[in-house]
């Protein structure tokens, strides 16, 4: 039983599947569980979608409460019918630990691949992972450490984006492919995987694409609170791509870049805000993207291992931000930035992710040969950690899968 809630985990349960069949050709899986799109390519019978359950926020946690508790109570009744051999949770603590604490209570064997981020926010929870984890699959090098001071069984099996992340055509191709000029720089726009991050992401980084275009085109005066009133030059009229997520509906997009052209003509402009959407083809607009405006999770890492040079943003409610601020330990969000052990690439969190605002960030990186370097170097070193060991993070796991289920 594999059960992963957002974008990430469905394509990390993915990968796992389809490893475990690599690694075992012989040997007839039933896989189940929760995901997406590409776990159901990959042979997984998903008796929850994805994209109904990958909630963020206290109020919208609050106000999904019977959609998630519908989701807890099929999981465990499919366990309890199916007998799986080994119960693989991805991430999503919030839902996975509940799930955890009562299968392994009624004797399952439960393996967490993806850690939560205790080592980050609310360290408390390490001793429900002590107490119903029989294994932790860990993808960051400090993780493995920090796990085994806990006093739990833990084995490092390296980043599983690391090997994933890689364009499939080239740049010329791309272009063709979507209505792009290849002469043109591309920059990616992330929102997240979520509904709610569609929501709060996606309108702030159209707003600042737009900035940038009029900016870039000399269409309307830059103001002194912007100050990148020499910059104009650095933007070179981008094109705007967002790499859809599976788990996001097309349609919430589609109304959001709606919107934002709505507001641009009733500015008075000549032309209005084009925006590129691109399925199915995350790392390609990754790899052949000069910048992206990514929103604080996974994608960062993808953004990192493609060599992108990148800024974070993160907005929720103001409620769940007062909420949730005061449990992170850490005074940096980014993924890539923890990683890396110290700020590499800049971060708006919350009230500072306006559009002007990330619009000023971006034109400062990129009109700054010298701070562009440096991220586009410290990117690499990051890239260079999460490949530590080589080979399939997805492989490594599923061998350690295995194991714990011949053991058992």
């Amino acid at each position: 039983m594999i059960v992963a809630g957002e974008a990430s985990g469905d394509k990390h349960g993915a990968s796992l599947a389809k490893a475990l069949k690599r690694l075992n050709p012989q040997i007839k899986y039933q896989m189940f569980g929760s995901g997406g799109e590409e776990m159901r390519a990959a042979g997984v019978e998903t008796l929850v979608d994805a994209r109904d359950v990958g909630i963020i926020g206290v109020l919208e946690i609050a106000r999904a409460m019977g959609k998630l508790y519908r989701a807890y109570r099929t999981l465990i009744s499919a366990a309890r019918s199916k007998r799986p051999s080994a119960i693989v949770l991805i991430d999503w603590p919030d839902f996975n630990m509940r799930l955890a604490k009562r299968l392994h209570s009624e004797g399952f064997k439960v393996i967490y691949y993806i850690s939560p981020q205790v080592w980050a926010w609310r360290k408390y929870r390490i001793r429900a992972l002590r107490r119903d984890i029989d294994q932790m699959l860990v993808i960051l090098p400090f993780e493995e450490e920090f796990y085994k001071r806990a006093g739990l069984e833990v084995r490092f099996v390296g980043h599983p984006l690391a090997e994933a992340v890689r364009t499939t055509v080239s740049r010329e191709d791309f272009c063709r492919g979507h209505g792009l000029d290849p002469a043109r720089p591309i920059m990616a726009l992330m929102p997240g995987s979520r509904h709610k991050e569609i929501y709060y992401h996606l309108p702030v980084m159209l707003d600042a694409a737009n900035r940038l275009r009029l900016w870039s085109c000399g269409l309307r005066n830059q103001s002194a609170e912007s100050r990148v009133s020499n910059q104009q030059s650095a933007i070179r009229n981008p094109q705007f791509v967002i790499p859809l997520a599976s788990t996001v509906r097309p349609e919430d997009v589609a109304a959001a870049i709606g919107e934002a052209q709505r507001a641009t003509n009733n500015q008075g402009e000549t032309d209005r805000l084009s925006v590129t959407v691109v399925e199915g083809e995350t790392y390609n607009v990754l790899g052949h993207s000069e910048f992206a405006v990514v929103a604080s999770g996974t994608a960062t890492v993808e953004a990192a291992l493609a060599g992108t040079p990148m800024i974070i943003i993160y907005r929720g409610s103001d409620l769940n931000w007062r909420l949730i601020r005061p449990l992170i330990h850490l005074d940096t969000f980014g993924m890539v930035n923890l990683i890396a052990g110290r700020r590499v690439v800049p971060e708006l969190m919350q009230r500072d992710a306006t559009g002007e605002k990330i619009a000023a960030e971006v034109s400062a990186v990129l009109s700054d040969p010298a701070r562009l370097g440096r991220m586009k170097q410290d990117l690499q070193r990051v890239r260079e950690v999460l490949a530590a060991g080589g080979g399939s993070a997805a492989d490594r796991a599923a061998r350690s899968l295995m194991e714990a289920i011949e053991e058992r």
